[in-house]
């Protein structure tokens, strides 16, 4: 089953309480997703880390209920 747009934000910002999350259905099917994500809690990690962070507050759903999601961070 398929995760909607709002089902990820929260999940991003239950782990990133200060995020500000946009995310937008890439193909109009609920699969493929980009989330653009700033939050403090970038400040002073690496890209990658940064993307771990994103990819830990969906639960082990990336690849299950979430099939595709391109992620952008920036540090707020």
């Amino acid at each position: 089953m398929a995760m909607d747009l709002k089902e990820i934000e929260s999940f991003i910002k239950e782990a990133m309480p200060d995020a500000k999350v946009e995310i937008q259905d890439l193909a109009g099917d609920g699969n493929h997703y980009s989330a653009t994500v700033t939050s403090s809690q970038f400040s002073g990690k690496s890209k990658i880390e940064q993307h771990k962070m994103v990819y830990n507050s969906l639960k082990g759903r990336m690849g299950n209920e979430l099939h595709a999601l391109a992620i952008k961070t920036k540090e707020s």
